[in-house]
Order: C-alpha cells, then sequence, then structure tokens
C-alpha cells in the first residue's frame, strides 16, 4: 500500500461492465500482426495494448482494464464509444439494407446531406455534399474542385500541415516524416507555419497574423504563376501538434488567395463538429468563410466516413465528367453519421466541449506551472496540445521525455497522443462526453508522469 502523499489516482468510478473477452490472446495478436499486417502501419507503445471494447470516453483492454481515452481514436470518437443512440441506429440499418451505392436513390445520404448543410453559418451557402470514406479522399475531391472550377493549377497549404496519405493529399502534408520518396505534390507549394510558439510572432504581437500572411504573398508572387486553384488550411493543425492558427490570419490569407482567382479550402477533419467549443467549426473563429470545406472523423463517431461541403456553384464542375466513389453515401454509414450529428446537437456536445475543455485547459495550465519541462499548453474546447522542451529559452524539443511521459500515461490507465516534427507534444482530444472528474484523473497522470520521466 502506498501512503496519501504518493498513491496513484484512480479512474472515476463507472457502473459499466465489460464483457469477458475470450478471442485471440495477445501475444497471437502480436504475432498475426508481425507475419501478415503491412509494417509500416503505426503502432503506439513500447509495449502495445490491445484494445477490445470501448464505452462513452472509456477503452478496456483484454484483461478487462479501463483505460481513459484521451485521445479518441486519433480525435475520431467524438460523442462516445459505442454511444447508445448511434449503436442503435447502425444495428437497425444494418438489418434493413446495407449497401446499394448513389446509382439508387436512398433516403439517408439526402436526409444527412440537408441536416449536415444546416451547422453552416446561413449565409455561407455551404449547401451542397459529396461524401467520401475519409480525409484523405475528402481533401483530394477538394483539390480536384479547386483546380476544374478555377482553371489553374497550383495549390497553397502550410509547412507543418498534415492533410492526409493519399498520393495527392501527402502533396499537401509538409511534414517530412510523413512522405515518402516518391512524386507527390505536383504543382502545391508550402507557406511557413504561423506558429506562434516556435515562429518569430507570438501571442504578444498584436499583428502576428498578418506578418505571418505575407508568406503567402510571397509564395503566391515567386513560386506560383499569379494564379491559383486554392488554398488549403487547418484551423488548428492536428498531427503538426496543437497549432493554432493566430487571429486574423486566415482573413488576410483568405483575401489574398481569392485575389489571385483562388478557392478558400478549410480542412475541419479534426477541428468540426463542436469539438473546438466555441464554434461549431473551426474556420468560425476566424471569422472567415471559405469555398469547400472538408471533413471526416467526428462526422461519424468511427464509421469510416468523410465528405466535402461547397457552394452550388462549385459543385456543378464535377457534372463535367463522371465521377462516382462506391462507398461514399453508403446507408450505415449515413446512418451512423446522421444519429452522431443527433446527438451533437441535442446533447449540446459543443457547449460541453467548451465547458468540460476550459476546465481541463486549466488544469494542463496549472501543470505548466510546475514543471519546466512544458513548453507551451495550447488548444481550444476538447483540442489541446502540451508542448515538452528541454528548456523553455532554447525551446529544444524534449522528444526522449515526451516518450517517457507518453509511456508512463499509459501504464497509469491514460491513453493519448503524440505528435508535432519532433514527437513533443501531448495531443490531448478526447471523446466530448469527458467528464469533470475525467480531467482530474488526467491531469493528475500527467503530473505524476512529468515529475517521473523529466
Amino acid at each position: 500500500m502506498t501512503n496519501q502523499a504518493t498513491a496513484l489516482p484512480e479512474l472515476p468510478p463507472s457502473d459499466f461492465v465489460p464483457e469477458p473477452y475470450a478471442g485471440l490472446t495477445r501475444d497471437e495478436v502480436i504475432a498475426m500482426r508481425a507475419e501478415h499486417v503491412n509494417p509500416g502501419i503505426l503502432a503506439y507503445y513500447q509495449n502495445p495494448v490491445m484494445i477490445v471494447q470501448g464505452h462513452m470516453q472509456y477503452l478496456f483492454d483484454e484483461t478487462g482494464r479501463r483505460y481513459l481515452d484521451g485521445f479518441a481514436g486519433i480525435v475520431t470518437v467524438s460523442v462516445g464509444h459505442c454511444h447508445p443512440r448511434v449503436i442503435a441506429a447502425v444495428d437497425k440499418q444494418n438489418k434493413t439494407l446495407q449497401h446499394t451505392t448513389t446509382i439508387y436513390l436512398n433516403p439517408n445520404i439526402a436526409a444527412f446531406a440537408k441536416k449536415l448543410s444546416s451547422t453552416f453559418p446561413k449565409d455561407s451557402n455551404l449547401s451542397v455534399c459529396y461524401f467520401t470514406n475519409s480525409g484523405s479522399e475528402a481533401n483530394d475531391l477538394a483539390m480536384l474542385m479547386a483546380r476544374a472550377h478555377t482553371g489553374n493549377f497550383d495549390m497553397i497549404a502550410l509547412r507543418n500541415a498534415y492533410h492526409g496519405l493519399s498520393p495527392t493529399a501527402m502533396g499537401l502534408t509538409a511534414l517530412h516524416t510523413w512522405k515518402f520518396p516518391v512524386p507527390q505534390g505536383f504543382g502545391i507549394h508550402h507557406a511557413r507555419c504561423p506558429d506562434m510558439y516556435r515562429g518569430p510572432y507570438d501571442h504578444n504581437d498584436p499583428q502576428a497574423g498578418e506578418k505571418y500572411a505575407q508568406d503567402v504573398a510571397e509564395v503566391i508572387r515567386f513560386s506560383t504563376p499569379g494564379t491559383l486553384a486554392g488554398f488549403i488550411a487547418e484551423p488548428i493543425q492536428g498531427v503538426g501538434g496543437s497549432v493554432e492558427l493566430p487571429s486574423g490570419y486566415l482573413n488576410k490569407v483568405y483575401g489574398m488567395v481569392r485575389d489571385a482567382g483562388g478557392l478558400c479550402i478549410s480542412d475541419e477533419v479534426q477541428t468540426g463538429f463542436g469539438r473546438t467549443g466555441d464554434h461549431f467549426w473551426g474556420f468560425e473563429s476566424q471569422g472567415v468563410t471559405p469555398d469547400i470545406v472538408t471533413m471526416a472523423k467526428g462526422i461519424g463517431n468511427g464509421a469510416p466516413l468523410g465528405a466535402v461541403m461547397t457552394t452550388p456553384e462549385i459543385a456543378r464542375v464535377m457534372s463535367q465528367r463522371l465521377h462516382f466513389n462506391t462507398f461514399g453515401g453508403n446507408p450505415v454509414s449515413m446512418a451512423q453519421g446522421i444519429a452522431t450529428l443527433d446527438v451533437i446537437l441535442e446533447e449540446n456536445i459543443q457547449q460541453r466541449a467548451k465547458d468540460i475543455g476550459a476546465y481541463l485547459r486549466q488544469g494542463l495550465d496549472k501543470l505548466m506551472s510546475r514543471h519546466d519541462v512544458v513548453g507551451d499548453v495550447r488548444g481550444q474546447g476538447l483540442m489541446l496540445g502540451v508542448e515538452l522542451v528541454e528548456d523553455r529559452t532554447t525551446k529544444e524539443p524534449a522528444a526522449a521525455k515526451t516518450a517517457a511521459v507518453f509511456e508512463r500515461c499509459k501504464e497509469l490507465g491514460l491513453l493519448i497522443g503524440k505528435g508535432g516534427l519532433f514527437g513533443n507534444v501531448l495531443r490531448i482530444k478526447p471523446p466530448m462526453c469527458l467528464t469533470r472528474e475525467d480531467c482530474d484523473f488526467l491531469c493528475k497522470v500527467i503530473d505524476i508522469a512529468l515529475g517521473e520521466c523529466t
């Protein structure tokens, strides 16, 4: 028994009892994965955890041990693992009709597209939806739309951005750790990342957004014919380490891009569906309206589902040729998407992300005051990041310490993400059903891990 001063934190109590697991053993899974699964697939942890069941904000391994999910399946589980309303809708649809494709009419795709369009600002005219299976597909399609609609070819994305790993989306991604040495990225240029922690302009500069935006003007002037197909950015860079764009940045950049004939694309794969708290869509925090919005992950609470939302005028360009997605708009995926959106809207999930996110942020800020290794805490709502550094003055990335903290958190019952180009940012983006008690547990675990590992 440990004394009170050194007692390890315990997860908040839960009435949920997981089903006994009787499947393949962990060792059997490891052996089969090593022999038959693509070795390039990323696996977390030196001693991988095997997850076999989930309930709301909790995950369970094969032994029945419960973990707090602080990463939501990479920012995907929005309303909770196996949310009963979502599961009921999927079960009903599976018993009725599983697949037709869009060559036939089905009510689900039309109903979901209409409801999804209602979440956008009324004056945006973002009202026409094309469903895909992933965020990579959505970003591919957005680029195609932009090029076909404008007649221009050049695209601008941001350094440190992640927009997917399909051959086309990989070109938009600007982190060398995610880019294979194969031809990709034709016509794509990367502007400076407006990072207010590591860049030359920070929160103390009220003109930081406009100053960072000038690099986009330079890219247009020197790296393109002076005309653009489009510009794409995440309102908060996810894989890149929860990097927030400075206020005023997108407003300035969108003006430049449109002056060059291009369309403005907001990648809301991680920031959408109320996760940032103050707004349903991340771009709203910047006071701008994009021409195209891409989404995935939280749209379906775990379903392989993505979408592109745009205006009727831009969408019309897709009628020039035949274009088809076999599983895009699948009835089961649509049922899961509708049910997820219903829960988000009817259970006030966005407000919950704001309130619980603010409470969690307070706890993380306290950790920064206690541990010198914490260089920055940032993010909005329940999309937060904690950057660890060797020295707050030099800001040298503390990659090894971050890895140790990451591993220790898992041992203590907390699963979180790890990102940033140097792997030194703890990514904290839990299911949005998180409670204050969960936040207390999360902060206590990270506090202990920081104390032990740094």
